[in-house]
């Protein structure tokens, strides 16, 4: 007999196996690369905290959305369109922290983790226009210093700043 698993078990599947793969491995989490994110040893947290952990479920050309683990196989797959949905963790780590406080109030740490999955679209490709833009593309530079197209933010925010 075949039995077919629904989309919502299949998640929960990933969700289960990610977990569980972490628990094991303190010292990246899956919303960072281990060049580009804080390990266990700087994120600032006390004994018993953990770091907040994305996943990011993108969707796809085929309108079919997939769940990704790391920033680099979102990149790698040039997603465009991304949500960042909390895993694990209950306390921001310092580069996050760093990341909202450099935002003033403009981006949300999900906001961030969201925008920094995204390959090919606004903010990574788009002008500097306002203060507002300035704040959004100073926590992503902060929260995810290794996206592919980093340098055209960064230029991007200093053709603003003039």
């Amino acid at each position: 007999m075949h039995r077919s698993h629904s989309p919502r078990l299949t998640l929960l599947g990933v969700v289960v196996a990610v977990t569980a793969v972490l628990s094991g491995c303190s010292s990246v989490g899956p919303d960072t690369d281990a060049s580009e994110g804080p390990t266990s040893s700087d994120t600032g947290l006390g004994s018993g905290a953990s770091p907040v952990v994305f996943a990011f479920v993108c969707d796809g050309d085929d309108s079919d959305s997939e769940t990704f683990t790391t920033y680099s196989a979102v990149w790698e797959a040039e997603r465009s369109d991304c949500s960042a949905k909390r895993l694990t963790g209950s306390v921001p780590s310092s580069q996050q922290r760093a990341a909202v406080a450099a935002a003033r109030g403009d981006a949300t740490l999900v906001e961030l983790a969201s925008a920094c999955a995204v390959r090919g679209s606004a903010p990574w490709t788009s002008a500097v226009a306002d203060a507002h833009g300035a704040h959004v593309a100073a926590g992503l530079l902060r929260y995810c210093p290794g996206h592919p197209e980093t340098d055209r933010l960064r230029d991007a925010l200093a053709a603003y700043r003039g």
